[in-house]
């Protein structure tokens, strides 16, 4: 491993909690999944499996930033293991009614519950910035590192979990992530030293974190994106069945997050100069066109160099929007400005794993490969709309709302664009 990521682990207590983050966050790679193969292999109804898997993502949206805010105002030990309880809760109740064929209604409902599952990455990056509060260059390799092991995530987690409702039996794949939830959480939260202290009631001010400007165009934009990342799932998944090869979608979606994690390894090592919006324009747009290649893979290898492609502007991508909400959002709502974004990710997962499923049942995988084309269409012009956002200059981080504060002075803008 390079010396910049090796010296990130000098300081104690880091290789604890980063590598209970990768336990805690295997389920985000796991679950919606691992619930589209359960369903599908025993319904038969794609359809059905993508609006149960967009239900969960919905869930996910309006319940994750309100753990995520709670966890901001009293800490991460006294939210997240409650939070984890009620949704590993929900996961056993989903896989309990899918396995009894109970009604579909019952499916919706259980999937609801899975919404309180806390953005354990975001928790984990939260911890990073308290680490390196001071050095926006090693905070830089922090969040790079971090997109890597979700990459990491990527990669193994859609090949254990497929791998096992395939294999095994439909619930496998589902279960064991709520088995790695619970363990990833609770190691997690057992580590009090780097822990981020809640900072004072008194400074939880201003509302919500979107309240930023910048944070809505990131989140808006990760909408799109999501689309981009929950129709290729589907799509994929029915392509490889398509071929009688089901099993295999599990590797065909590994390597695209193989890409971004090759990507995203280089991308840690670079410190770039030149304002962090535009290069975050760039990949935005980068994702976009890479989806269109797709439509012209007519088998599971050349679908797989597709998207191994398509997979090297994820991550720097992602380790710039990072930076971008760790300069626009305050201090004191960091956690819930990262799990926003992660917010936005779900949301378009949910409108791109229904849309695509709803296509290939009505025309067949290779139509439903059209889905994420227009979903980076529509996250390309967004990104285009919402770029003057981005560019303005960043309020000074603290306790209170960002329309309460100045510009930045040039010093700490220049560490800004440093950071990214």
């Amino acid at each position: 491993m390079p010396r910049s990521y090796l010296a990130l682990f000098d300081v104690p207590g880091t290789k604890g909690f980063s590598a209970a983050g990768l336990i805690g966050r295997m389920p985000l790679a796991m679950l919606s999944i691992g619930a589209v193969t359960m369903i599908s292999q025993l319904t038969g109804r794609y359809g059905l499996a993508g609006a149960v898997s967009a239900a969960m993502a919905m869930s996910a949206a309006v319940l994750g930033p309100q753990v995520s805010r709670l966890v901001d105002r009293h800490g991460q030990r006294r939210v997240l293991r409650p939070a984890t309880l009620v949704s590993v809760t929900a996961i056993a109740g989903l896989l309990l009614c899918a396995q009894q064929g109970a009604p579909d209604w019952t499916l919706f409902v259980f999937a609801a519950g899975t919404g309180c599952m806390p953005s354990v990455g975001a928790m984990v990056r939260a911890r990073w910035a308290t680490v390196h509060r001071d050095s926006p260059r090693a905070l830089h390799t922090a969040y790079s590192w971090e997109s890597v092991v979700d990459e990491i995530c990527f990669i193994f987690g859609p090949i254990i979990s497929i791998g096992l409702s395939t294999a095994w039996f439909p619930e496998a794949g589902p279960l064991l992530a709520g088995v790695f939830l619970v363990v990833g959480v609770l190691w997690l939260t057992a580590q009090r030293a780097t822990e981020p202290v809640p900072r004072p009631r008194a400074e939880h001010t201003g509302g919500s974190a979107l309240g930023s400007a910048g944070l809505r165009v990131l989140v808006a934009t990760f909408v799109a994106t999501g689309a981009i990342f929950g129709a290729v799932d589907v799509v994929t998944v029915a392509f490889a069945e398509e071929r009688g090869h089901k099993a295999a979608a599990s590797l065909v979606l590994s390597v695209y997050a193989l890409g971004s994690c090759c990507a995203g390894v280089v991308f840690g090592l670079l410190h770039l100069a030149g304002p962090p919006a535009r290069r975050w324009l760039v990949g935005v747009c980068a994702m976009a066109v890479s989806m269109i290649p797709l439509q012209l893979a007519g088998s599971l290898p050349l679908l797989a160099v597709a998207l191994f492609v398509a997979g090297l502007s994820v991550a720097p991508t992602m380790v710039t929007t990072m930076a971008l909400v760790e300069a626009h959002v305050p201090r004191t709502k960091l956690t819930e400005g990262m799990t926003w974004t992660s917010t936005g990710l779900a949301v378009g997962v949910a409108l791109g794993s229904s849309a695509a499923g709803w296509v290939v049942d009505a025309a067949g995988a290779r139509a439903g490969y059209r889905v994420p084309v227009v979903a980076g269409a529509v996250a390309a012009a967004v990104a285009f709309l919402g770029y003057r956002r981005l560019r303005e200059p960043v309020p000074r981080r603290g306790g209170h709302g960002a329309d309460d504060r100045g510009p930045d002075s040039p010093e700490e803008h220049d560490d800004h664009e440093r950071v990214a």
